[in-house]
């Protein structure tokens, strides 16, 4: 993050606090269930394509061949699976361990910070990791769901299965391209689509229950507990695989804040829920009386007469989930960046109505890049699903450890009771975990790779931030002593405002000090502002600026923007017009400091950090951007820094 941004402590919640990303009326509560269902439930919904079919192949490394007992088994621990899992753990607690509305990875650990008072280390470090590994699943979900839904062509007519990776392929390439020009409009239609493709599971599934009515006995744990005890090392290989049908759950807190907890847990309980249970029992029933439709159990419950159709349908379902994670992908790398994970990126608004929906073009090119290299690596559905729950698992471990500490300190709850409730999900999740972590060697290595990769780069950027700041510190002069001088041998006057950026409100900014060093003079007005980030996810208009008048010279500002907003100074100016600060843009520059930083032999990081350090410094994206400043009122002065 750029020097002049530093974590501020959370900005008062005063008494015109909002609901956070209202502007206006929000929409009835049925238009954001069926927002939701679209956004939220899309990587969810695609997993009948392959999760079933993974398990039982899983569980067939023993067997060999397809029994009772191993549907029974498996039906069941996908059924309590989505009970223990979606159901109770996120739909019914987490939900409502909302940071001011909004949920996530991130929010959940600037909620976790705040409500233990210090600022402990392993809070941070567990939001690192949960924000890697979403990546990871960021960059599997389009492949594995595209490839699954492509890969039913096969069923169609052997004649397309040379082409399945190549038309797999083009339409991930195009998914990406589009996102430049928005997805607004595309996603008014993703709800309904969504609705539909959920309504279609289940009556697939209801159709061929009867092809083994006794299936519904699943219900009972005792098979999912009996598979497990009689299948060893196999049953817990099949215990991860089953867990594909459980990926997507995490977005159902991640995107608590665009659609409120009530329209996400109303689609979960009535619609998604029942609509995924059908498809998994009419999948068991069907392969309990027809064993060779394992090749591909999802497209086999179809007619032949619709086959073709349907094949259609999930893949556009499938491109509404790789659309989900993608956002998700740029909300995430919003909130890391406001969060001093990551450096600034560029960040282009594609609404003028929504503020929500950006689109960043550097996450993804390489979303994309990454997309495609899973693809040509693992080439099918079946090799890429082991890649695909370690992911998902770290997250959800991640996400039950830091719910603990919220349960704990936030909601005041006693310590053994807050254990009692996510103790044994968080067992269930590293359980989860455990089993996943047994196809390391089959491609789950991929999201451990790429979640340590980003984890250095998050590590390095943050500390290499702290320590350009105390370089800085030392450097800069107190800002009273500067000012009391400049009142008493004030030096030449020109019209106009001055705003200088600096990280610390009590030093001097570097570029006042060059600016009087160079040019000798001071603008009629002069405004010392540093940018703060809160833990808050949205802070109100009326906690945003805190402005306080140093003498007849300089006024301090602080202005402080929750972490899921982009930082806009030119409107903060504005606000700070109630406050009595005179502001014209027109008659206004902004003075930058720009460092170069270089590293230094016995300082800091190692060598090589330095050397990752300053090639993301390198490749921020410009101040004058990030804080929407007019380009033509940007001065920029230049500074070195060795760490």
């Amino acid at each position: 993050m750029s020097s002049v941004v530093s974590n501020g402590k959370p900005a008062p919640e005063g008494d015109g606090a909002i609901e956070p990303g209202y502007t206006h009326s929000p929409p009835g509560f049925w238009i954001l269930t069926l927002g939701c269902i679209g956004v939220v439930y899309g990587d969810i919904g695609t997993s009948p394509l392959y999760a079933l079919r993974e398990a039982i192949l899983a569980a067939m490394h023993k067997d060999g061949a397809i029994s009772e007992i191993m549907v029974y088994g498996v039906v069941s621990l996908i059924l309590w699976t989505l009970i223990l899992i979606v159901t109770l753990k996120y739909v019914l607690v987490l939900l409502n361990a909302d940071n001011k509305g909004e949920g996530g990875t991130l929010s959940l650990m600037a909620l976790a910070q705040r409500a233990m008072g210090t600022r402990l280390v392993l809070i941070p470090v567990l939001g690192m990791i949960g924000a890697a590994l979403f990546y990871g699943d960021a960059i599997i979900t389009p492949a594995i769901s595209v490839l699954s839904a492509v890969e039913g062509l096969n069923i169609v007519t052997p004649a397309f299965e040379p082409y399945v990776l190549w038309i797999t392929l083009g339409i991930i390439i195009g998914l990406f391209t589009v996102q430049q020009s928005g997805t607004a409009r595309v996603a008014n239609f993703f709800g309904p689509v969504m609705v539909a493709w959920f309504v279609l599971m289940g009556v697939l599934g209801l159709r061929h229950i009867s092809d083994h009515p006794g299936i519904f006995a699943a219900f009972s744990p005792h098979f999912a507990v009996d598979f497990l005890a009689g299948h060893g090392r196999i049953g817990l290989v099949t215990l991860g695989a089953v867990f594909l049908a459980v990926t997507g759950a995490e977005a159902l807190y991640a995107d608590l804040g665009h659609f409120g907890k009530k329209p996400v847990q109303a689609a979960w309980l009535f619609l998604v829920m029942p609509s995924l249970m059908l498809n998994y029992l009419g999948q068991g029933a069907m392969l309990l009386h027809d064993p060779a439709t394992i090749e591909n159990p999802f497209f086999r419950m179809a007619p032949n007469w619709a086959l073709a159709a349907i094949v259609v349908f999930a893949t556009a379902a499938t491109i509404i989930a790789s659309q989900a994670v993608i956002t998700g992908a740029y909300s995430l790398t919003r909130q890391a960046m406001q969060l001093g994970l990551l450096p600034r990126m560029e960040i282009r608004f594609t609404s003028e109505a929504h503020a929500g929906q950006v689109y960043m073009p550097q996450v993804n090119w390489l979303v994309l890049f990454g997309v495609v290299i899973l693809v040509l690596l693992f080439r099918t559905s079946s090799a890429l699903a082991s890649a695909y729950g370690i992911a998902v698992t770290g997250t959800m471990v991640v996400t039950a450890t830091m719910a603990i500490l919220v349960i704990w300190k936030y909601w005041k709850w006693p310590l053994w009771a807050a254990l009692a409730l996510m103790l044994p999900l968080l067992t269930l999740d590293l359980i989860f975990l455990g089993a996943n972590s047994l196809k390391i060697h089959d491609g789950g290595w991929v999201p451990l790779a790429l979640g340590a990769l980003l984890m250095v780069v998050m590590r390095t950027w943050r500390t290499g931030n702290r320590l350009v700041f105390e370089k800085t510190r030392k450097a800069e002069v107190p800002l009273m002593g500067l000012v009391e001088s400049l009142a008493r041998r004030p030096p030449g006057r020109v019209p106009g405002t001055a705003v200088f950026f600096t990280s610390d409100p009590d030093s001097a900014p570097t570029a006042l000090l060059h600016s009087l060093k160079h040019f000798r003079v001071l603008h009629e007005q002069n405004l010392v502002l540093t940018v703060r980030t809160s833990d808050y996810p949205v802070v109100p208009d009326a906690d945003k600026v805190k402005l306080t008048k140093l003498n007849d010279l300089f006024q301090s500002m602080i202005v402080t923007f929750g972490f899921m907003e982009t930082p806009n100074v030119p409107k903060a100016l504005a606000l700070a017009r109630r406050a009595g600060l005179k502001f014209d843009i027109m008659t206004t520059s902004f003075f930058l400091s720009r460092r170069t930083v270089k590293s230094s032999r016995h300082e800091g990081m190692p060598a090589w950090q330095d050397k990752l350090f300053i090639a993301l410094s390198r490749n921020a994206d410009d101040a004058s951007n990030y804080f929407r400043l007019p380009t033509d009122r940007v001065v920029e002065v230049g500074t070195q820094i060795n760490i």
